[in-house]
């Protein structure tokens, strides 16, 4: 199978819970994905390519070496082999959007490669770390409590069948800059039964005593993100909303796909990117 999805990734709360000496973050989120993603296929080719298609490829345009070639080329040299390969990016999701897109992509292109050049089937997973806070978890691809600087992943409680919108209001965030721009303290990292959720409203109300450390950050730097959450919560049958990552995709969450799928309509802006359907629950 010479193709791979790369599905949104989403945080359901984001906790910033240290630093350590060289700088990076200590995190702990509770990841899960979407029904939405991107798609990557290769080709055999006697050199490495990228091209990509879809409705936000020009979002990449201005990228000589996005994440998808990094990934290649450290998958590469990781085996010892040639990086060989004419790569196909359909770009679906928003770029810079706090839902793991490129993340998500460098995931896809570590599993396709290594299927598609015979390495052994572990070795994504040892360099996923090096690329970036996201890739662990999206490389692994299921529900699961992430912490460290995002490659220590634990599996996730028991998730419920639940629907959920994403509202991305037609800017890029910068993560350094949210980072840069966070204040205060450090906070504990969340407790969760290890029981999981009945239904979506009981996984909401657990999530009600969590938060994203980086949604007040990303507002006051890209104060429109404030106008997607006010959106998300205006529609009918939303449990709960949030901001995702470093933004500036936010999402509310629903009883049903159906639901999500009937408010996702009614969100309506000019530059607004809307999806509904269903979060997997793995």
């Amino acid at each position: 199978m010479n193709a791979e999805y790369a599905p949104a990734k989403i945080n359901l709360h984001l906790h910033v819970v240290g630093r350590r000496p060289d700088g990076y973050h200590l995190l702990d989120s509770l990841v899960v994905f979407a029904g939405i993603g991107d798609r990557l296929t290769v080709s055999p080719s006697d050199r490495l390519t990228l091209s990509v298609t879809g409705p936000f490829a020009a979002g990449l345009a201005a990228e000589a070496d996005n994440m998808v070639l990094r990934a290649a080329r450290a998958l590469a040299a990781r085996a010892g082999v040639q990086a060989t390969g004419a790569l196909v990016l359909e770009k679906n999701l928003p770029v810079a959007s706090g839902i793991g897109g490129g993340s998500a992509d460098a995931a896809a292109a570590l599993r396709l490669l290594c299927r598609f050049w015979g390495l052994d089937p572990d070795m994504p997973g040892q360099v996923a770390a090096g690329l970036g806070a996201d890739v662990p978890v999206c490389v692994a691809g299921m529900p699961a409590v992430m912490s460290g600087i995002g490659e220590i992943l634990m599996p996730a409680p028991a998730l419920p069948d639940v629907g959920i919108v994403l509202v991305n209001p037609g800017v890029a965030v910068a993560t350094p800059a949210v980072f840069r721009a966070r204040t205060g303290g450090f906070s504990d990292p969340a407790r969760f039964s290890d029981r999981g959720w009945r239904d979506a409203g009981s996984l909401a109300a657990a999530l009600l005593a969590t938060r994203n450390d980086l949604e007040p950050p990303a507002r006051l730097l890209t104060p429109v993100i404030g106008d997607a959450l006010d959106a998300l919560a205006a529609t009918p049958g939303c449990l709960l909303t949030r901001m995702s990552g470093s933004g500036a995709t936010c999402f509310g969450l629903f009883a049903t796909p159906e639901a999500a799928e009937t408010a996702a309509g009614t969100i309506i802006r000019d530059g607004w990117w809307v999806w509904g359907g269903q979060l997997f629950a793995g």
